[in-house]
């Protein structure tokens, strides 16, 4: 899959939870993980972290949105239940993006959700756990942008094989490019 992706909290206030999303985070391939505005000891998180995500990937803890530093061209999805979210199924995933979730038994805050370049939601009756709600997320992402085989059309058909990956010519970006690689035209000499 290409792209990368980091996962991370605002404001949360269970050690338990936080590790449990970095270890989710760490098992679907999560290039960092963070914490804003949060207390996050990392030895109460652990014992739901038994990878210790933050030892085997980098972590950030960010005391304030004001210091929030992503890489460039990474996209902020917020993960919050609201109207105005877009619907997990209907999203298309940034290849590089950075998820972040609000507190237990709170929301992101507003500042946050202003920076959030897209914000989407888990489409349920009620509110889920956090750290459930971020496994749902990084699963949609994995199906969205991974490479797997087609779903058979009827339970317990046969599933078929994934084509091998072919790489073809490379694609002309800009009329400049094409007009250069074009052939040469034919036709009468032009003194």
């Amino acid at each position: 899959m290409r792209g990368y992706f980091g996962v991370g909290v605002e404001r949360i206030s269970k050690p338990m939870n936080a590790g449990s999303i970095f270890r989710t985070a760490h098992a679907f391939g999560a290039s960092f993980v963070f914490t804003l505005a949060a207390a996050y000891p990392q030895e109460e998180g652990r014992r739901a972290d038994t990878s210790h995500a933050p030892g085997q990937i980098p972590f950030y803890s960010f005391p304030g949105l004001d210091f929030l530093v992503l890489p460039e061209d990474c996209a902020l999805v917020g993960v919050e239940l609201t109207e105005e979210a877009v619907e997990l199924p209907s999203f298309r995933h940034p290849r590089q993006a950075a998820y972040v979730l609000g507190p237990e038994r709170g929301a992101l805050s507003a500042g946050l959700t202003a920076r959030c370049a897209h914000v989407v939601k888990i489409p349920t009756r009620f509110s889920v756990n956090v750290g459930i709600a971020a496994a749902i997320v990084l699963y949609d992402r994995l199906i969205s942008l991974g490479r797997f085989a087609r779903r058979p059309e009827i339970p317990g058909g046969a599933i078929e094989p994934l084509p091998k990956h072919v790489f073809g010519a490379p694609k002309l970006r800009s009329r400049v490019e094409q007009f250069r690689a074009a052939p040469p035209l034919e036709g009468p000499e032009v003194d």
